[in-house]
């Protein structure tokens, strides 16, 4: 007796045994149930999801002459038949090979007379895609006014490529791709029928090699049981399969999780030499990062396609990675793939792409990352009060009051301000609500000295701003705003900031002042700001001036960089 490989012993021969297409056979049921008939229909889909089966399951349907509406009994003659593949009121037709205007206008032809011995005439045609422009023109006529006793039913594989005027004459399904725990639970139904012996571990490996393929999947099987008999582990399933083992894709993002470039180059080495397909271990290094990711976000998801034990794995290393670095992780390995998918040495790019993997470092959650912006914010409030306590003795600090004629002391807010004593950014603020103008030029201005009856101001750099006041006018009109604030007569002295001898003296002082002044006094000040703010160092090489000419030669031939 001849064999009959899997795929075509058990294909559906009732709507009930079409898995994962419910929305599709539930619908046609009802449609035979009710009379509801289109005359014609579409199914589009993925390949081995049930297209053509589910097109004979309803031929037969709709030609049973014993069965229930919508349930073909499978044993009448006209039923046989269709089965069979020998009916002559059901055709099936391939749309590859007859593709021309001249097998359409014979379908043309024969398509107004009766069936011979059936309710229907219906016409299969699958790869309907594949018919030419011509040949879907000469169908537009019949397949918009079909004769009552004739009925069509396309599919296809790829739908877009099927012209609007087609799709708007037919009832339309999108057939989806099967979930391998469904494809798995049919496997496992085929095996015990079979007697066939393999685990469920084993099935999970064949559904998900299937690709959402019932088909793909019973011939995977049929492959399997030729290679290892009816009693199959699954080190026979991953090795007559070419699938990568789980142990490897684990030690992979182990090696990259822990920062190991050492064990990202034996995993590599594993593959190349195991004869393994670099590219498919890139695509399955892929799933593993997102299977990762799903496992944190939510480890009892059905997306998770894992064992228990590589559930309990997964989540263990997606905890020591982390949410951000998974994500950053994910994100450069499918950037990458176009690199390996169009080079001619994949090893060598597999190899750079893990090891910039490893050093990528460490990534801090958000609550880990606002936790250390608050103690940055403390030691800059702390900073910054070091370098006021420096510069006690200028009036340019916002919080210095005026200076008293009897004592000669600045004095500094603490808890409620006499309302006696104004400050200088008291004068500003409401010098804003006066002249706008103004208040943009003075903000940036520095006040030297500050008294009951004079204030000493220097001019801002930009040129522009710098000769503001030299107008009589606005003179005058500054002056008058000041009498208004401090309800006394104040005269107004505007010095240059170059002239300055107390701007001369302060720069000098907080040069004095500044921390690891002297080690790092060819430093910008701002460098010198940041260091301090971050607590951080130079690294390089860095040479002071007092080391010498020679010193700061060899420095320049280096690259300064600054360690936070």
């Amino acid at each position: 007796m001849t064999y009959e490989v899997l795929a075509r012993k058990w294909r559906p021969q009732v709507f009930q045994d079409v898995i994962g297409q419910e929305h599709v056979t539930q619908t046609l049921m009802n449609a035979i149930k009710t009379d509801r008939l289109a005359h014609a229909y579409l199914f589009g889909g993925p390949r081995g999801v049930g297209k053509t089966s589910v097109a004979r399951i309803l031929a037969k349907a709709i030609n049973c002459e014993k069965g229930e509406p919508g349930v073909p009994c499978n044993k009448c003659q006209s039923c046989l038949e269709i089965t069979n593949g020998s009916s002559v009121d059901v055709q099936e037709i391939d749309g590859a090979s007859n593709r021309r205007i001249e097998e359409v206008r014979e379908l043309r032809q024969n398509i107004k007379y009766m069936p011979s011995s059936s309710k229907y005439r219906i016409y299969i045609i699958d790869e309907v895609h594949m018919l030419t422009k011509e040949a879907f023109n000469a169908l537009l006529k019949t397949l918009e006014e079909p004769p009552a006793h004739a009925k069509f039913i396309f599919a296809t594989t790829e739908t877009q490529k099927v012209p609007v005027t087609i799709l708007s004459r037919c009832q339309r399904f999108e057939f989806k791709r099967i979930p391998p725990v469904q494809i798995a639970g049919q496997l496992d139904e085929i095996a015990k029928k079979e007697d066939i012996e393999i685990s469920k571990s084993g099935l999970g490996i064949i559904a998900r090699k299937a690709e959402g393929s019932m088909r793909d999947a019973e011939s995977l099987l049929d492959q399997v049981v030729s290679f290892a008999g009816k009693k199959i582990d699954d080190k026979q399933v991953t090795e007559i399969l070419g699938v990568i083992d789980t142990d490897i894709i684990f030690n992979a993002s182990r090696a990259i999780i822990e920062g190991s470039p050492k064990d990202c180059i034996q995993v590599v080495d594993q593959i190349y030499n195991y004869g393994y397909d670099i590219k498919e271990f890139y695509r399955a290094l892929m799933d593993h990062i997102r299977n990762l990711l799903i496992s944190l976000i939510d480890p009892h998801n059905h997306l998770l396609d894992m064992s228990e034990t590589g559930k309990k794995e997964a989540r263990k290393q997606a905890e020591k990675a982390g949410l951000e670095k998974l994500q950053v992780l994910l994100n450069f390995l499918v950037r990458r793939e176009a690199d390996l998918r169009f080079t001619s040495h994949p090893r060598l790019i597999l190899e750079t792409t893990m090891i910039k993997l490893c050093n990528l470092g460490d990534f801090l959650s958000f609550g880990d990352l606002l936790e250390k912006m608050e103690l940055l914010e403390k030691r800059l409030v702390t900073t910054l009060a070091v370098q006021k306590d420096q510069n006690t003795d200028y009036v340019s600090d916002p919080g210095v009051q005026w200076v008293s004629k009897d004592t000669g002391e600045v004095q500094k807010k603490t808890g409620e301000v006499n309302p006696s004593y104004q400050t200088w950014d008291d004068f500003l603020t409401f010098l804003s609500s006066k002249s706008k103008a103004m208040f943009n030029i003075l903000k940036d201005w520095q006040v030297l000295r500050l008294t009951e009856e004079e204030f000493e101001i220097t001019k801002g750099n930009q040129s522009f701003s710098s000769s503001f006041f030299d107008d009589q006018e606005r003179y005058d009109q500054l002056s008058g705003y000041c009498r208004d604030f401090f309800k006394r007569n104040i005269k107004i002295k505007i010095v240059s900031n170059n002239t300055s001898p107390a701007l001369k003296k302060k720069s000098s002082r907080t040069e004095r002042k500044r921390p690891g002044a002297a080690k790092y006094s060819d430093i910008p000040p701002p460098v010198q700001d940041i260091l301090q703010v971050f607590q951080g160092e130079i690294k390089g090489g860095h040479s002071s001036k007092e080391e010498g000419s020679s010193g700061l030669k060899e420095e320049k031939k280096k690259d300064k960089e600054v360690q936070i």
